[in-house]
């Protein structure tokens, strides 16, 4: 809980979302795992949208004569985020990590720029 997430194509960052209540706590923050990646409630907007792959804006743009055209950012992820850590576990789950990536259909890179919490803790 806490970290700030930023996507490739995305215009603004924004932070991640634990929802889970009965998480361990490191740092007085829930913990995030690998599948904490449900767009809209553990993965909000990032604004604006830039990427051709996503059919709102390529339809924008190509209305505004091929100048590209942002369009309102919907993530759209289908897998898990990867590497979560080899070593702490939580719920059985490996935890999320800051060099942990999650792609969105629409091809933006979703990367952890800031882990939000630094206490290092071990979680079985």
């Amino acid at each position: 809980m806490g970290a700030m997430l930023q996507c490739s194509f995305g215009m603004t960052p924004t932070a991640l979302v634990v929802t889970v209540p009965l998480r361990p706590k490191c740092g007085n923050m829930l913990m995030a795992t690998t599948m904490d990646m449900i767009p809209g409630t553990n993965i909000p907007t990032f604004g604006m949208c830039q990427s051709l792959s996503n059919p709102t804006v390529a339809s924008a743009t190509s209305a505004a004569m091929g100048v590209l055209t942002p369009m309102p950012c919907v993530p759209v992820i289908t897998t898990p985020w990867a590497p979560g850590s080899a070593q702490v576990k939580v719920m059985n789950m490996p935890a999320l990590t800051d060099n942990s990536k999650c792609m969105c259909t629409w091809g933006g890179n979703i990367s952890i720029t800031n882990p939000g919490n630094t206490a290092m803790a071990t979680v079985k």
